[in-house]
């Protein structure tokens, strides 16, 4: 019957944001593919989103962590006469939502947050979301200040030894371990039933030996998130 289906919640508020659209969709699919999906921590099953504008590089910033990974990026909202607010905590289900409506468009959408609510508005659409309750942790604790070694390599390249190696991982871990030394990286894995892989790929870097394990779905996701050949 139709008057038992749910009425469209109503929002008063006037103070919209316009935001590129093609940035805010950059944001999202660098950052959803880290939330956690462990219903019992419910405050890191969504993306954290925050407007940084009261410090000298005004950014919007998205943050999300599983508890294992932690992904951040930041985009210049390029706006003016904003007031910086507190950061809100976008469900997952939510964000893709909003995904499917920016892959429709072709410029700017408006934004707002009214209570419990996220607003996002383009015409004819409204979509109306409700924010998770609970307080983020403070991730500005797990990010590295001083970074000394950069490598430079073909992502595609790394994606297809990744994939090569991790099939003779554990199944569960996907582990591989990276050792990284004066121009190449070797990359192996071992599982006792099938035995074990290596390769190598040349890369750019002139540092110290570095030998580090990781689960190799971890270092794919990001891989898929960057749209640059090298990275």
């Amino acid at each position: 019957k139709i008057e038992e289906y749910p009425i469209f919640p109503k929002y008063t508020t006037k103070q919209f944001t316009k935001v590129e659209s093609g940035s805010f969709l950059e944001m999202i699919d660098k950052t959803l593919y880290g939330v956690s999906t462990d219903e019992t921590r419910h405050h890191l099953n969504g993306v954290y989103f925050e407007n940084n504008l009261s410090k000298q590089n005004k950014v919007f910033r998205m943050v999300a962590t599983d508890g294992h990974r932690l992904c951040m990026v930041d985009r210049d909202p390029d706006i003016k006469n904003e007031e910086p607010k507190s950061g809100v905590i976008i469900p997952k289900k939510g964000l893709n939502e909003i995904r499917k409506l920016l892959e429709t468009i072709d410029g700017e959408f408006e934004i707002a947050i009214e209570g419990a609510q996220l607003i996002v508005k383009h015409e004819p659409t409204t979509l109306m979301i409700r924010l998770i309750d609970g307080v983020y942790p403070d991730y500005t604790q797990l990010i590295p200040q001083n970074l000394n070694e950069n490598i430079k390599i073909e992502k595609e390249k790394l994606m297809s030894i990744l994939k090569r190696v991790s099939l003779l991982s554990n199944q569960k871990s996907k582990g591989v371990t990276l050792n990284i030394n004066k121009g190449k990286l070797e990359i192996t894995s071992y599982n006792p039933e099938l035995g074990d892989a290596q390769e190598e790929i040349p890369v750019n870097y002139s540092g110290d030996p570095i030998k580090i394990g990781f689960n190799a779905k971890y270092i794919l996701d990001v891989l898929i998130s960057i749209k640059e050949e090298k990275e």
